[in-house]
């Protein structure tokens, strides 16, 4: 990747970073003031949270193998990666929506408390980010089942890569925020 591009990328990555790093503290500020109502410990699953959690973990191994293949120019290689990057992302989603829905219907909105207000805004935004790098992945991928793969410079590959994986290190520190930190304290 080109030095200009990686900064680029790197500078746009690290804003997000400070974005996420605000939702986080603001989750974590208000956590410890005292509310009526729902909370983490006793509205989320962890267990059933790491499931599909683990499938976002596995997209960063399958992106990168993707981005070996694309190095080698091999076009199937590429294809099945990102398709199994995007089926991983998909499922992550799945379960994020099957979460929110769950949440929901035991009454756990984004009004409810500063609880369901924080959980909904830092988590619904990481699931804009995943959104948002599935369409990433999945134009790469239709370039690279069209046969064109070969007009993709590598800076742009590396730079959905880069994405691809920044939005799976932010969730590990959400997750382990969100989820497991109320269990402890």
């Amino acid at each position: 990747m080109p030095d200009k591009t990686k900064l680029g990328v790197g500078l746009f990555l690290l804003s997000e970073a400070i974005f996420f790093l605000i939702l986080l503290l603001a989750y974590v500020y208000f956590h410890s003031v005292p509310s009526d109502g729902p909370s983490a410990a006793n509205s989320l699953n962890p267990m059933r949270t790491l499931v599909f959690s683990i499938c976002l973990f596995l997209s960063s191994a399958t992106i990168h193998l993707a981005g070996r293949s694309f190095r080698q120019g091999e076009r199937r290689g590429v294809s099945l990666w990102l398709m199994l990057t995007v089926a991983l992302g998909g499922i992550f989603m799945f379960g994020q929506a099957r979460e929110y829905l769950g949440l929901f219907a035991h009454g756990v909105t984004v009004s409810t408390n500063l609880f369901g207000c924080t959980f909904f805004t830092l988590t619904g935004f990481h699931g804009l980010h995943v959104l948002f790098g599935l369409g990433g992945l999945g134009a790469l991928l239709g370039v690279a089942m069209s046969g064109r793969l070969g007009q993709v410079k590598p800076s742009g590959f590396e730079a959905v890569t880069m994405y691809w994986h920044f939005v799976d290190a932010v969730w590990v520190v959400i997750f382990g925020v969100v989820y497991l930190w109320p269990r402890l304290s």
